[in-house]
């Protein structure tokens, strides 16, 4: 094998595109929103967290990364939202698998779950293993969803009644569909 072969068998997988996810509907903002509500300030997530916006982790004590002027104006702190979005829309639409099919509430709430959990979590959940092994997509968000609620070994009712949310959101119907996308 040529070492000119080599190096590109090697940079194949970094060559890779990955998909873009699509933004979220109306309802999976205000859902978000709902739960993560504005504060202008950053402020202690009450779990240790530095947080400013609607619910954006901050790098540092300060939020420095935010190049927003703080404190947040409330269009301000939405724009920094949908800049975060972007990041979990495409996490999870990389995440589960070509023949997974979401409508567009179905993808909402599952972006929601994302932005609560984080991309590392969600990537190796029971729910997306499930779900990219085919089973049924309904079957497995009811499963799967409500058993996130826990926040440093503790269930949180504010995770109960987020995850009840996510779950209506998710069974609202719908006439887009979401995923997949063709890359």
């Amino acid at each position: 094998m040529s070492s000119s072969y080599k190096l590109f068998a090697v940079l194949l997988p970094a060559l890779a595109v990955a998909c873009t996810g699509p933004p979220i509907n109306q309802n999976g903002l205000n859902l978000i929103k709902s739960f993560e509500s504005y504060e202008p300030e950053v402020y202690d997530d009450g779990f240790g967290n530095p947080t400013i916006g609607y619910g954006h982790l901050c790098g540092d004590a300060t939020c420095s990364e935010v190049t927003y002027p703080k404190p947040l104006s409330e269009p301000d702190a939405s724009r920094l939202l949908a800049d975060d979005l972007v990041i979990y829309q495409d996490a999870l639409t990389n995440a589960l698998a070509d023949p997974v099919t979401l409508n567009d509430n179905q993808y909402a709430a599952l972006v929601s779950w994302t932005y609560n959990i984080g991309q590392g979590n969600m990537r190796n959940s029971d729910l997306v293993a499930r779900l990219n092994k085919g089973e049924k997509v309904v079957v497995v968000v009811h499963n799967e969803l409500p058993q996130w609620r826990l926040a440093n070994g503790q269930v949180v009712e504010g995770l109960v009644r987020r995850r009840e949310a996510e779950l209506k959101l998710f069974d609202a119907p719908a006439i887009f569909g979401a995923l997949p996308v063709p890359c």
